[in-house]
């Protein structure tokens, strides 16, 4: 089977570049415009739908046309911990070479009092080996960090260093799901502009 991954539309705090993460933010005036130009395949529109519990992921599953999808809580994004709110430029002006030790541990980065994208990848995959037995394609409305893990999986990278591929945000992600519960990427960046 398949899973395509769409992020949800901007919020405030995306345009003001605030780390959200579990922080419930709702999308913006902007950020339900971006989404109401969107167009799926129509491929996509008869397939299951999921979503995370965070309203900004919510209210694009609404505008896209499915406002039934099943809320998964192992689709919201990573958690931030003492970080959320704070600006990512704040915080590398703030915290200097210790942020950058931090990052440098790639998959095992982590936020004081949050979860690592490690952390995010376990969660989500093992939905994915959930899935894996059901047949069909599924849509899941979900978020950035939990793309990247996917992703992570997928392609084996340890986020240490730059992605093999630009991810593009306003687009769907396709990992084809295996039974053993393995990513694999399938297609990146597919166009959801109308």
């Amino acid at each position: 089977m398949r899973v395509v991954l769409i992020r949800h539309g901007l919020t405030r705090w995306n345009e003001h570049k605030r780390i959200q993460g579990h922080t419930d933010t709702s999308l913006s005036d902007a950020g339900r415009a971006q989404v109401s130009r969107w167009r799926l395949p129509a491929q996509l529109q008869s397939q299951r739908w999921y979503v995370s519990p965070l309203q900004r992921a919510r209210q694009t599953a609404d505008l896209l046309g499915c406002p039934v999808a099943c809320v998964e809580p192992r689709l919201i994004e990573m958690h931030w911990g003492a970080w959320e709110g704070a600006s990512l430029p704040e915080q590398r002006s703030r915290l200097g070479d210790r942020l950058r030790e931090e990052e440098r541990r790639g998959l095992d980065f982590r936020p004081p009092g949050g979860e690592s994208p490690r952390d995010v990848q376990h969660r989500v995959l093992r939905w994915c080996a959930e899935l894996s037995g059901v047949a069909g394609d599924v849509v899941a409305i979900t978020h950035k960090g939990v793309i990247r893990a996917v992703y992570a999986a997928a392609v084996e990278w340890d986020m240490r260093h730059p992605p093999v591929h630009e991810l593009q945000w306003q687009s769907g992600h396709v990992f084809r799901v295996h039974r053993d519960g393995r990513v694999s990427v399938s297609a990146l960046n597919v166009s959801l502009r109308g």
